[in-house]
């Protein structure tokens, strides 16, 4: 428990108690806080500052490191296997990083994580700046930083909750993602003026340096105000309890199986917007670095809206998985650059509404104690889901078209939405209820006793 004001953890709701799509979590009622809220807290704002540096330098490392394999071997491929690599160790271990991340604390944890992908960037930019670098040395780089995410993503998820407490988790969540997608607008273009002046080798330095931000943000943290939970003792079956206690809670796992689907199929953006950008308009790397920019600014919006919402609705996520899909299908349809282009803005809002509600709901509706495996769950099927399909949507775009490949990419979000939609509707005891309001037509689910209650007495 903090010594702190809101300490204790909101326990996982139970859906037999009330309806997975209900507005907030258990006794604390739904209501809209100011869009920066969060940063009041002070242990969070060191957090969030220290983010803000490192996430430049993560996406000034994914450009280089990309640009220095391709310059290495000039092979596609070979820049493939580097990203192969570096998302591998999540796919095999990622559930077990969940383990470990609810038996240690989170900031050790942490200093421990952030330090290694920091020695792992300052070792790749010595090797540059020295001339040594071979490919296999980018390789194991890769490796390393994919085997310290197993265990820093899902810290760093729930550590926001340690950091925050409840009431404030949602408007963490969102800035946190709003942090990141801004710093996808700066890092790339800083990795390029690096690239093009002065080296590949600069960008990796940069990026080991940015570290010190994180690490000393959490140095300078005081212990007393987080909200400390119950760590999980040692003990055999730990990785099986973790796969049940999703398995068992509809409230969990149909969200991650929607992020499964949507992320596996219709999240595949390099490939999309690559062959639109090339196959379509023939508008070359322009447009794609276009394409990428306008949808990062949509991202960044989305996450500040979602920061301003109080809670997260299972329904919220639904509607934007629709919206998000549907918008897709648009798109593949527009015979002008600019109309894609411009779509490219409200479907990086919707992406990230469903990325910020499905993480948040998930961690409002987790026990404290299964947090860290719960959300290296969500984390394996969000992360391992791009490059798993990748091939798929990459053979049918090569096969059938950019066009349609992206309209199938986006049915597959529609469909996957309608469906669990429609089962956690079911298992919250919903049906549909269509009536007016105020002159206009209303679509939406209420309780089962409610539509017995508003129906005509036969």
């Amino acid at each position: 428990m903090s010594s702190g004001p809101g300490a204790a953890s909101v326990p996982a709701p139970d859906p037999h108690d009330s309806p997975p799509t209900s507005d907030a979590p258990a006794g604390r009622p739904a209501r809209k806080s100011s869009m920066f809220s969060s940063l009041k807290v002070r242990n969070y704002r060191l957090f969030f500052m220290g983010q803000v540096v490192s996430n430049i330098g993560t996406w000034m490392q994914r450009i280089a490191q990309d640009w220095l394999v391709l310059s290495l071997t000039g092979s596609s491929a070979a820049v493939g296997i580097t990203t192969a690599l570096q998302f591998l160790p999540m796919l095999l271990f990622g559930l077990y990083g969940g383990v470990l991340v609810d038996r240690l604390r989170k900031r050790p944890t942490l200093l421990v994580t952030q330090s290694s992908m920091a020695l792992t960037a300052l070792a790749l930019a010595v090797a540059v700046l020295t001339g040594h670098v071979q490919v296999w040395h980018v390789y194991v780089a890769a490796f390393a930083v994919g085997l310290a995410t197993v265990v820093d993503n899902p810290a760093r998820q729930s550590f926001v909750s340690e950091l925050v407490g409840p009431g404030q988790l949602q408007n963490a969540v969102s800035l946190n993602s709003a942090n990141f997608q801004s710093a996808r607008l700066v890092g790339p273009a800083v990795a390029g003026i690096l690239i093009t002046g002065v080296g590949t080798g600069y960008a990796f330095l940069f990026n080991g340096l940015s570290f010190i931000a994180p690490l000393t943000g959490l140095l300078l943290m005081r212990a007393r105000e987080l909200h400390v939970v119950e760590r999980a003792p040692r003990g055999k079956g730990q990785l099986r309890e973790g796969v049940r206690y999703v398995t068992g809670r509809p409230e969990l796992i149909w969200p991650i199986v929607l992020v499964g689907f949507v992320g596996t199929f219709a999240f595949n953006f390099p490939v999309y917007l690559s062959a639109f950008a090339d196959d379509v308009f023939h508008a070359g790397a322009g447009a794609y670095s276009m394409f990428n920019t306008l949808m990062a600014v949509g991202s960044v919006a989305g996450a500040l809206l979602a920061a301003r919402r109080g809670t997260a609705r299972l329904r919220l996520l639904i509607a934007a998985a629709l919206v998000f899909g549907a918008l897709e299908i648009v798109a593949a349809t527009t015979p002008a650059l600019w109309m894609f282009a411009l779509l490219m803005v409200p479907l990086g809002l919707f992406g990230m509404t469903v990325n910020v509600t499905t993480n948040t709901s998930i961690q409002m509706s987790t026990d404290p104690a299964m947090r860290g495996r719960v959300m290296a769950l969500y984390m394996m099927v969000f992360l391992g889901g791009s490059p798993v399909g990748a091939p798929i949507v990459g053979w049918i775009t090569d096969t059938y078209g950019a066009r349609v490949g992206l309209a199938a990419g986006g049915a597959v979000a529609v469909v996957a939405a309608a469906v669990v939609g429609l089962i956690l509707a079911r298992v919250g005891n919903l049906r549909l209820s269509i009536g007016w309001h105020g002159g206009h037509p209303r679509v939406r689910f209420v309780p089962r006793e409610q539509r017995e209650e508003l129906a005509p007495a036969a």
